[in-house]
């Protein structure tokens, strides 16, 4: 991967950004491509949209969103222990043992989700099938109330730990993954189309609250009224112990992106990725979609009068937990291909299904 691609990619996972509190993020992505777009706009939900040749009547639109899922403090006690309710969906039982940052007025501040040791656990404890998280705490090491609330605040957004690191081949591991490699696959792709004639106006959107039901790509699609669209996410791997490729498919981390089928994808969209992938030689999957999936595609296909869209993935394993695990060769391959279809796209082209 180039090298200011990978920083661009550190500085969104460094940057804290659980669903409601993306601002931190975005400011990455209006920094980084205001060398690469022709007009950069936020709006009032806080989506960040990327444009070139703004004034084009055939509108296209990549969204990926940049929220990650999080926590929010509900409650300081006496002692100084937080608790906490979930920003986005989150398995207590990986919760537990987590290291996490509050992100308080005055600064970041650590901590740990704590439990009693198994030492200390009743035989009832131990056999309890599931963990609540409305019961789970942070310890800061506060002496007590006072203390913790001169550090932080009721309402201040929880994020696990970043920690961006390199494994074996090109893969690397980190929380936040989901979805910000769909903010960075979407940036990345104007960049590769920004010195290129396009027959087309190009909106690649940083869309926020996807966690929370897909809020920021519906408001964004709206206001755009795009003719196509490609939204990029994440899906499950299913190449690691404990998976069942009959219920997720064949999907390898490494491999290529995932080009989605299905009722939610447009037709002609969903072939033209396909195409495109073949044409390129880029390594890409092809993913069963048999019902409106949990992405940004979802509601942009629903929005005004309907949108053409197609839906592009990377595979992800151990979603929603802090130690997600990508390729880079796969982002960049994702990048590629969503370029390469939106540079294909032009006012002859009709996305409707004959």
């Amino acid at each position: 991967m180039r090298k200011e691609s990978l920083q661009f990619l550190k500085d969104l996972i460094a940057a804290p950004s659980p669903s409601g509190f993306e601002v931190p993020a975005q400011r990455v992505v209006r920094r980084r491509m205001a060398q690469f777009a022709d007009q950069i706009r936020t709006d009032v939900h806080g989506n960040v949209m990327c444009i070139k040749n703004p004034d084009h009547p055939l509108r296209v639109m990549l969204a990926g969103h940049c929220d990650q899922i999080g926590f929010i403090v509900r409650h300081i006690s006496d002692e100084g222990y937080i608790y906490f309710a979930s920003l986005g969906g989150a398995d207590p039982t990986i919760v537990v043992g987590s290291r996490v940052t509050i992100h308080g007025e005055k600064g970041p501040v650590l901590g740990v989700i704590g439990r009693k040791p198994v030492h200390l656990l009743s035989p009832e404890e131990r056999n309890k099938p599931q963990l609540e998280i409305e019961k789970l705490f942070i310890d800061i090491g506060a002496r007590d109330r006072e203390a913790a609330e001169k550090l932080i605040a009721v309402a201040d957004p929880i994020t696990f730990q970043a920690d961006f690191q390199e494994l074996d081949r090109d893969f690397v591991v980190a929380a936040g993954f989901d979805d910000k490699i769909g903010t960075f696959v979407c940036m990345e792709a104007l960049r590769i189309l920004a010195k290129r004639k396009l027959d087309c106006g190009l909106w690649a959107v940083s869309t926020v609250q996807e966690e929370l039901g897909l809020r920021g790509a519906q408001t964004s699609c709206y206001a755009i009224g795009p003719a196509a669209g490609i939204a990029v996410d994440v899906t499950h791997a299913s190449d690691y112990p404990g998976t069942d490729k009959t219920r997720q498919g064949d999907i390898k981390v490494g491999e290529g992106p995932v080009i989605a089928r299905g009722p939610n994808i447009n037709p002609v969209m969903g072939e033209l990725l396909v195409s495109t992938a073949r044409e390129k030689k880029l390594p890409h999957h092809v993913e069963a979609a048999p019902r409106p999936t949990g992405t940004d595609a979802n509601v942009m296909q629903l929005s005004r009068e309907g949108v053409a869209v197609g839906l592009v993935s990377v595979p992800n394993r151990y979603m929603h937990t802090p130690v997600e695990i990508v390729a880079l060769s796969d982002l960049e391959n994702a990048a590629k291909l969503v370029a390469e279809t939106v540079a294909q796209i032009n006012e002859k082209i009709d996305f409707t299904p004959l």
